[in-house]
């Protein structure tokens, strides 16, 4: 009688974890320095825009006759002072505030906006896309420096003005964007098959478009905020933007204009702080552009 052969036992082999398109892209932007260095520069900024109110030595708005035009490392101003003796450090400070509010703000509201009728003009096709396509291409048949300031002429200097002429202006970009990305992504053969398969329009838009389409229109939009501050801080300086008192980077260019011939350096200060921050999202959404080409 045969005796049987004892079993082998094998430990169970796991599964490889695929590993998800979000991963992928962090991994490639933490082994990116520039992108690093970029974003920690702007939470840096960001974060001292927030905390002005605790971190500004002196009210941005008081100033001192006697103190005026002080130069950079005077005793107790750091950064000197303008034209009317305010320190330039806290005017810095809460003027950080208004910029990034200025060229944050009007970027969310045209992602949102724009994005909700790309998609739609993509998906719809027909005449939808045809009022929509053409609507936004009469806005943007004109370049975006005129097209803010004709608008904030028209409405008038002030903070919620600038918002909405600046919403205006990126709102056909991103309508473009969205609507290309969704007419290439509606063609392609998973669309199809679930169409097919019986599966409803809101289902396709739902799991089947949008996880294709965001990051596309997202990668566009981060590419447009240096230039959304540029413009918001061009209409401060025009004084088609924020009004005085405050303080707005490119407001105290503006006033500090006349002051370059007594210390060139101070009036410098808010021109470098808008190049900074330009740079820093320019820098910024390249390396999310790249991170998110990510194949496999």
């Amino acid at each position: 009688m045969s005796v049987p052969a004892p079993a082998i036992l094998t430990a169970p082999v796991a599964a490889p974890v695929a590993t998800s398109y979000w991963r992928l892209v962090s991994r490639r932007l933490a082994r990116d320095p520039a992108t690093l260095i970029a974003g920690s520069l702007l939470g840096a900024i960001v974060l001292a825009a927030v905390l002005a109110p605790a971190l500004a030595p002196y009210d941005p708005a008081a100033g001192s006759i006697r103190m005026r035009l002080s130069p950079i490392g005077t005793v107790g101003h750091p950064l000197g002072t303008d034209e009317q003796g305010r320190d330039m450090l806290s005017r810095l400070l809460f003027g950080g505030r208004m910029t990034l509010l200025a060229g944050l703000t009007p970027i969310v509201v045209a992602c949102l906006f724009g994005g909700v009728l790309g998609i739609l003009a993509g998906y719809l096709g027909g005449a939808a896309n045809s009022i929509i396509m053409r609507a936004s291409d009469i806005f943007y048949a004109f370049p975006a420096i005129l097209l803010a300031i004709a608008i904030s002429g028209a409405l008038g200097p002030g903070l919620g003005n600038t918002l909405i002429s600046l919403s205006v202006v990126f709102l056909p970009r991103i309508i473009r964007v969205a609507e290309a990305v969704t007419v290439q992504t509606k063609s392609l053969e998973y669309v199809a098959a679930a169409r097919a398969s019986g599966a409803g329009s809101w289902p396709i838009v739902r799991y089947h478009l949008l996880p294709n389409v965001l990051a596309p229109i997202l990668v566009f939009t981060s590419t447009q905020v240096s230039l959304s501050i540029i413009l918001a801080a061009g209409l401060s300086f025009l004084g088609l933007g924020v009004t005085p008192p405050a303080a707005e980077w490119g407001l105290m260019l503006n006033t500090l204009r006349q002051s370059i011939y007594v210390d060139a350096w101070v009036p410098a200060l808010p021109g470098v702080a808008i190049f900074v921050v330009s740079m820093a999202f320019n820098l910024l959404s390249d390396g999310l552009r790249d991170a998110m080409e990510v194949r496999g």
